[in-house]
């Protein structure tokens, strides 16, 4: 499976979210149809032709267009889905442009799944944030989609003005009774030409250390994963536009910032095994796993491996590799 990108930089979007530069996000700088047709031909040599693939708009507020416009946007990717070079079609929009005639359009036209920038579902931090939307209107866009036939996607931040871990529980909970079928997890980044820089200058907002980052990201993963709702990804992608010099002024930028949340897990999960037990010095705690998930077991600079073994101590702590 590959995914044919397509942004379209704040398209339509009728609010200045605080975090919100799209066009430094997403590198692309102008939006219309030269733009995405450009960008279509700039992926599809790359695409092996099948139906696992999918065509994906992003950035933007894509049903706050024009239908016409959406229209003529959609119209080649639907010629590649003609063609099955392609087999599904998804876009991304805003919770408050979600309606009756939109979804009929959308279906029309072969879209198949809709992910929403909910960011969080706690009205205080998404009005902190600049959304213009509530969560009451996350819960209806959701609830329409469904019964359009529509696959959901919901995406969430950690780290937004006013958001503390008991906004953070909350927005998790709420997250599971809407049950999405799929979800992402971004950390909130201080970007240049931002509302968010200006307060963080000021001295108005204060970032995540990647520490806590992790911690909350990883916790609401698991409360996403163990509701079987299926998060494709944690934290921002690391391409060349948002990691010039300059761009990202603050905040919990990892290249890997999945793979740090999966070493947390690992790190917390055999933590509440190990502490329930004492040891004596004559003990030997076996830990086998995996050689694939060596990275993720050891954690970043052998971190897991320093608490494990001060947890076992003073017994000592093996490691086997199967």
């Amino acid at each position: 499976m590959a995914i044919l990108p397509i942004f379209v930089p704040q398209a339509a979007c009728p609010h200045q979210c605080v975090f919100c530069n799209q066009r430094t996000i997403s590198g692309e700088k102008r939006t219309g149809l030269a733009g995405v047709l450009r960008q279509i031909h700039t992926w599809l040599p790359r695409l092996h032709r099948t139906a696992a693939n999918e065509a994906a708009f992003y950035g933007g507020s894509f049903t706050g267009l024009p239908l016409g416009e959406q229209a003529r946007y959609l119209a080649p990717v639907e010629a590649l889905l003609k063609a099955r070079v392609i087999g599904k079609i998804r876009l991304s929009t805003r919770p408050d442009y979600i309606d009756e005639t939109r979804l009929l359009f959308l279906r029309q036209h072969q879209v198949t799944l809709v992910e929403l920038g909910a960011q969080s579902l706690d009205d205080r931090v998404l009005q902190l944030a600049g959304r213009g939307h509530t969560a009451a209107q996350v819960t209806r866009a959701v609830q329409l989609l469904r019964q359009y036939h529509f696959q959901v996607g919901l995406q969430f931040m950690v780290g937004l003005p006013g958001q503390d871990w008991n906004s953070l529980r909350a927005t998790a909970a709420r997250a599971v009774q809407l049950h999405p079928d799929i979800a992402r997890i971004y950390p909130l980044l201080v970007i240049k030409d931002t509302p968010l820089a200006k307060m963080y200058a000021q001295g108005r907002y204060q970032p995540l250390s990647l520490e806590v980052a992790v911690a909350q990201a990883a916790f609401l993963y698991e409360q996403l994963t163990g509701a079987g709702i299926k998060v494709i990804r944690v934290g921002l992608q690391p391409d060349a536009e948002l990691c010039q010099p300059g761009n990202i002024l603050a905040g919990p930028f990892h290249p890997s910032m999945g793979e740090l949340v999966q070493g947390y897990l690992r790190q917390q999960q055999v933590a509440a095994i190990l502490r329930r037990q004492k040891y004596v010095p004559a003990d030997q705690v076996l830990l086998r796993f995996p050689k694939r998930l060596e990275s993720q077991m050891r954690g970043q600079h052998n971190v897991n491996v320093k608490l494990w073994r001060e947890l076992v101590a003073p017994a000592t702590l093996i490691l086997e590799r199967f």
